[in-house]
């Protein structure tokens, strides 16, 4: 694969459709617009124009053509799009034709977002933004990516960075003054000062897990008794059937997953074995399984069936207990709220109590921090400030407080990609759609 090479790839779905794009980015973009759409229109246009073959120059496609001159483009190379009929044969055939000139390829997964990142288009917080409004599924996780896509995040990791920088401007003035053995006191106490700020700034932003929460879900784990009514409440929270109801105890044996929307935040509802005393191995692997599952919930629903027997729900941050089948049995007080999935009753106010929590502990993407890989940063950047804060304070040599300092800067810097990144760049851009 040669970087220099100019690539294409259909950027629209895939199968039958009204119209398919098909993006072109690299030096060769004005060649193939010569070649095959008779000449290159004004930038940022759309003009209709009959392609073809560059071989036999057979019309293949009536479509609007675009042209997109660097760097004022998506990737900052020069950019084509070719906008044709949605049909197997005439993208199959535009295709062809494109991959038969020399020096154009077929582009790789998310290799038209690499090459924005490579030539300063984007910055790699910007990048994983994108990558996430691609993937988000509901209202929340789209404003968050939006919001990154815009730049939150790397222009607080970018302001962050510059004040690192000034400090360590400030310590190189102080260097000046070793000759004279005296660090001048303003300077100093201007150093303290801006690194507690940045220590402060730092903790508070890190204190908020709500971004990383938000892109994963809220998990809600269906806890309970075998036969308390999991697999069917969770048939009835995900509307379509996903877990086999059974008279028999002991059905649901690994843990069932499925993805929800509500209130436009994303909910993992998660259907757990039955707790109870076994001598089958199988369903005592189910039943750890659960307790596990328990463990790492933010809300553990723990159903109460009406023939009782229920035991004691598991260790959890959060449970929420629920008594099942209400239609049946409306006696017991000890619960927070009854449900019926087979009538309906109670699953509204159940929903709008998960909704709730969800809202809790996601918030509605207003966080900086939306991914390990930022936390992990930032949490280096913290750590050398707080270091670099207390050799000031122990009267430690200004060099070694000014190396802490600079790796503080480094880390500031993995944010938005100035400095070592390749590992994440592979892991990032393979995870795009091919056109992207």
């Amino acid at each position: 694969m040669r970087s220099d090479d100019t690539i294409f790839a259909t950027a629209s779905g895939h199968g039958r459709s009204a119209v398919s794009l098909i993006r072109i980015s690299g030096r060769q973009s004005r060649f193939i617009l010569e070649t095959m759409a008779g000449g290159v229109p004004v930038p940022r246009r759309a003009v209709l124009r009959i392609l073809r073959d560059p071989g036999t120059g057979e019309a293949l496609d009536q479509a609007l053509v675009l042209w997109m001159p660097g760097p004022r483009s998506f990737t900052g190379e020069d950019q084509a799009e070719l906008h044709i009929h949605g049909g197997l044969a005439t993208r199959t055939a535009v295709l062809r034709a494109l991959g038969s000139l020399e020096g154009c390829r077929a582009a790789q997964a998310g290799e038209f977002t690499r090459r924005a990142f490579l030539n300063g288009r984007m910055d790699l917080s910007r990048v994983e933004g994108l990558a996430d409004l691609i993937d988000a599924e509901t209202e929340a996780q789209r404003r968050q990516a939006l919001v990154q896509l815009e730049g939150r995040l790397g222009n607080a990791a970018e302001a962050w960075r510059e004040e690192v920088l000034g400090v360590l401007a400030l310590l190189e003035a102080c260097l000046d003054f070793s000759d004279e053995g005296d660090v001048p006191a303003d300077l100093e106490t201007e150093i303290t000062g801006r690194l507690a700020r940045l220590r402060d700034d730092f903790h508070r932003v890190l204190s908020d897990r709500s971004g990383e929460r938000l892109r994963e879900g809220l998990t809600v784990v269906l806890a309970g008794p075998p036969n308390a009514g999991k697999s069917t409440l969770l048939n009835a929270l995900a509307r379509r059937d996903v877990a086999i109801v059974s008279p028999v105890a002991g059905t649901t044996r690994d843990a069932i997953e499925v993805h929800c929307d509500l209130g436009g935040l994303p909910v993992v509802i998660v259907d757990t074995a039955g707790l109870r005393e076994s001598t089958d191995i199988i369903e005592q692997e189910g039943v750890a399984r659960a307790r596990a599952r328990a463990r790492d919930a933010d809300v553990v629903l723990w159903l109460v069936p009406p023939e009782g027997g229920e035991g004691e729900a598991p260790a959890a941050r959060r449970v929420v207990r629920v008594a099942t089948k209400a239609d049946l049995n409306r006696s017991r007080i000890d619960v927070d709220l009854a449900v019926s999935a087979a009538t309906g009753e109670g699953l509204a106010e159940l929903i709008r109590v998960l909704e709730t929590e969800a809202e809790s502990i996601l918030g509605q993407g207003d966080a900086v921090l939306t991914r390990e890989r930022h936390r992990l940063a930032l949490e280096r950047a913290r750590d050398s400030v707080a270091r670099g804060l207390a050799m000031m304070a122990a009267g430690e040599p200004l060099e070694l407080i000014a190396e802490e300092i600079r790796l503080g800067a480094r880390a500031m810097g993995e944010i938005t990609g100035r400095v070592d990144v390749d590992h994440v760049l592979d892991r990032l851009f393979s995870s795009f759609c091919i056109g992207k």
